[in-house]
C-alpha cells in the first residue's frame, strides 16, 4: 500500500483521519510536534490493537529538516498540521504565522523536492470567509481574515494554490466547516457546552447570537479520504459542510434537550471575541464535494451530538470542566 503521511496526526481531526486510514489498511506515518514526555496526542485514543500499526515522527513544521524527513518515501500527504485556537491567536499571532503559513511552505517544499509525492491534501478553515457576505458561502465567497488565526490559514492556503499554479504540486484543499466530535478540546463550543451541561450548574459562553454549520467528525474524515482519491479535485479547493445552521444559543439548548438537564446559559465576558473579528454567520455551499467526489454529509446534527455526549460522559475526567483553555 502507498506511504501516506499525516500531518497533526496528534490532533483531533488528525487522530481520526489516522485511525481511519489504518483501518483501511493504508501504511501511514504520523507526524506529531516532538515534546520531551514523548506524548503522541490524541493518537493515544485510538484502540490498542491499532497503536502498533502506524509509524509516528516526531518533529515541527517550523523546522524544513524535519518536515523534510517525514515527507520522504510518502506518496499521499495529508496536511492537518496548525495552530487552530483562535483566542490564542490575540496574544501570540507571530506562533500562527511561523506554523500555519511557514510550516505549510517548508511542506510543499519539501513535496515538491520529493520524488515520490502524487497528492497533497491540504487543510483549509472555514474560519477563512469571515462574517458571510452571502449564503450558502460557495469556494468563489470573497476570503476575510477576522483574526490572525484566519489570516494565517488564507496565507497558508495561497501558499498551496502558488505551487500547483506555478510548480505543477498536485494539491487539493479540503475546506471543512465547523467540525465537532468525541476526542476534542474543551476550547470547541460543543465540548464546552456538553462538559458543562454533564457537570457545572450554569453554561458559560462567549457570544450567543454567531451561526454556525456543525459537520460531525466521520463526515469530515470521509471528505478528507475521498478527496484525497479524486484526480479531478486537484487544483481546487472544496468546502464540506451540512448546508444548514444553527445559534451558539440554540446549540447550547439542543445540547441541553439531549443531556436532559436544565442549566442557566452565562455569557462570560473572557469568552467573547473583538466585535469586529467575530464572525456571525458561517453556512456552507458544498454542491462541488457532490459534483467531484459525491461526498454528502451521513450524519444530522443529533445523532452526532448522541455520539459526541456519550463520549464525553464516559471521559469527562479528563478535563477540567468550566475552564477556557486557549
Amino acid at each position: 500500500m502507498a506511504k501516506v503521511l499525516v500531518t497533526g496526526a496528534g490532533g483531533f481531526i488528525g487522530s481520526h483521519l489516522t485511525e481511519a486510514l489504518v483501518r483501511q489498511g493504508q501504511e501511514v506515518r504520523a507526524f506529531v510536534r516532538y515534546n520531551s514526555r514523548d506524548e503522541r496526542g490524541l493518537l493515544g485514543d485510538l484502540p490498542r490493537d491499532l497503536q502498533n500499526q502506524f509509524e509516528v515522527v516526531a518533529g515541527d513544521l517550523k523546522d524544513p529538516h524535519a518536515v523534510k524527513k517525514a515527507v520522504r518515501g510518502c506518496e499521499k500527504i495529508f496536511h492537518l498540521g496548525a495552530l487552530i485556537a483562535i483566542p490564542y491567536s490575540y496574544i501570540h499571532p507571530f506562533d500562527f504565522i511561523q506554523t500555519n503559513v511557514l510550516g505549510t511552505a517548508h511542506l510543499l517544499h519539501a513535496s515538491l523536492e520529493a520524488d515520490s509525492i502524487e497528492r497533497i491534501i491540504h487543510t483549509s478553515t472555514s474560519e477563512v470567509y469571515g462574517t458571510a457576505r452571502y449564503t450558502p458561502i460557495d469556494e468563489k465567497h470573497p476570503l476575510q481574515a477576522q483574526s490572525p488565526y484566519s489570516a494565517s490559514k488564507i496565507s497558508a492556503d495561497k501558499v498551496a494554490e502558488s505551487y500547483y499554479l506555478a510548480f505543477d504540486l498536485p494539491v487539493a484543499t479540503l475546506r471543512p466547516f465547523n467540525t465537532f466530535g468525541p476526542r476534542q478540546s474543551l476550547r470547541a463550543v460543543i465540548p464546552t457546552i456538553i462538559s458543562q451541561a454533564l457537570k457545572d450548574e450554569k453554561i458559560r459562553l462567549g457570544n450567543t447570537d454567531p451561526r454556525r454549520d456543525f459537520l460531525y467528525i466521520k463526515d469530515t474524515v470521509r471528505g478528507f479520504i475521498e478527496i484525497g482519491n479524486c484526480d479531478e479535485a486537484i487544483g481546487k479547493v472544496v468546502n464540506i459542510g451540512t448546508a444548514s445552521d444553527l445559534s451558539i444559543g440554540e446549540l447550547a439548548e439542543k445540547i441541553l434537550g439531549l443531556v436532559g438537564r436544565e442549566r442557566k446559559v452565562e455569557t462570560e465576558s473572557q469568552r467573547v471575541r473583538p466585535e469586529r473579528s467575530e464572525v456571525m454567520q458561517l453556512l456552507s455551499d458544498t454542491r462541488l464535494a457532490q459534483r467531484l467526489f459525491q461526498w454528502k454529509p451521513r450524519y444530522s446534527l443529533e445523532a452526532g451530538l448522541r455520539e459526541t455526549i456519550e463520549w464525553y460522559r464516559e471521559n469527562l475526567g479528563r478535563f477540567e470542566v468550566g475552564s477556557y483553555p486557549l
